[in-house]
Formats: C-alpha cells, sequence, structure tokens
C-alpha cells in the first residue's frame, strides 16, 4: 500500500511502499499523536525505514490496499 506523508514548510512530501495493514499505519500514527513522542517510525517493503518528527507532520495519506487493475477492459 501506498502511504504519502506531508512535511509542514516543504513542497516535496515523502512517499513510500509498505507492507504494513492500513490499521496498523494508522494506529501508529495516533500513538504517536497522543503521547509524546517527538519521532515518528515507518519502514518500507524493500526495508528502508523512515524518522520523521511528530511535530513537521502536516498529513498522512494511506492508499488502499486493494491492487491496481491491469489490463483491458471490454
Amino acid at each position: 500500500m501506498e502511504v504519502r506523508i506531508g512535511i509542514q514548510h516543504s513542497p516535496r512530501e515523502i512517499s513510500f511502499e509498505t507492507d504494513s495493514a492500513a490499521d496498523e499505519l494508522r494506529a501508529t500514527v495516533e500513538a504517536a499523536f497522543s503521547g509524546s513522542e517527538a519521532l515518528i517510525h515507518f519502514s518500507d517493503s524493500k526495508g528502508k525505514q523512515f524518522i520523521v518528527p511528530t511535530a513537521s507532520i502536516a498529513y498522512v495519506e494511506v492508499g488502499s490496499e486493494t491492487g491496481r487493475k491491469v489490463g483491458f477492459i471490454s
């Protein structure tokens, strides 16, 4: 699933693919904002780690878990 994280005062966003479930990602983000955690940790499907300060997050967009359709529709 694709995840996009908007960063305050930055024209670019962090975008990556992950194998985590949408509910798991939402719980991670909610726990980081409700607690006093200064950093939030994400990992993509290739094992790359992303560490983002929670104070600078503008939004988190979680894509759908269904895959894209490939092929022709008749």
